[in-house]
């Protein structure tokens, strides 16, 4: 009987073919491979040792890709249950000590982050992906995220990322934070704020 796992593999760096699983497409949507090659391009050399924080993480696949690539810790924010099963094993697959998994609702647990950040007096690269807003009970989703960026401080982060709906009309400046550069890939968008 052939199984309907889908997995997806970490594109380069020390970790690269490891298979990581993904969890089922009715609780989050993976980040497309071309949208991930051109990030990673983007910031190749800078996540070296970084602190990389993936919010609404799913599977992971994100920030152990960061990983792979060279940074030195990931912080993974998820609150669904399958999700943070599937995102543990993928962990298990990779540097276990360099990840921190922070599960419940991403809104009320960048509190922690923030503290953790503050504590080691460091920032981090923010990697937002938020579940598109046309999901039942995510419409305010956007409205939220931006208010979650406008509170983050300055100091805290070394860039803001978010993976959003094409055609989502985000503003210039979020608090502290101005819109670098936006790409698109189809129906899917990577906004840069720094």
């Amino acid at each position: 009987m052939k199984s309907n796992l889908v997995t997806k593999k970490i594109i380069s760096g020390k970790f690269k073919n490891k298979v990581l699983k993904l969890p089922s497409k009715a609780t989050t949507r993976t980040s497309k491979s071309i949208v991930l090659e051109s990030f990673f391009n983007t910031l190749q050399f800078d996540i070296i040792d970084a602190n990389f924080v993936e919010l609404f993480s799913g599977s992971g696949s994100i920030g152990l890709e960061a990983l792979s690539r060279g940074a030195k810790s990931i912080m993974f924010m998820e609150r669904d249950r399958d999700a943070i099963k599937v995102l543990k094993e993928n962990i298990e697959q990779t540097d276990p000590s360099s990840c921190e998994v922070f599960a419940g609702d991403t809104f009320v647990n960048i509190k922690s982050v923030l503290k953790n950040l503050q504590k080691r007096d460091e920032s981090a690269y923010f990697y937002i992906d938020p579940p598109f807003s046309v999901r039942e009970g995510m419409e305010d989703i956007y409205d939220k995220t931006i208010e979650l960026i406008a509170s983050l401080p300055k100091e805290r982060v070394e860039l803001i990322i978010i993976e959003h709906m094409t055609g989502l009309e985000i503003p210039e400046k979020i608090g502290a934070f101005s819109l670098k550069k936006s790409k698109k890939f189809g129906n899917t968008t990577l906004t840069y704020y720094i």
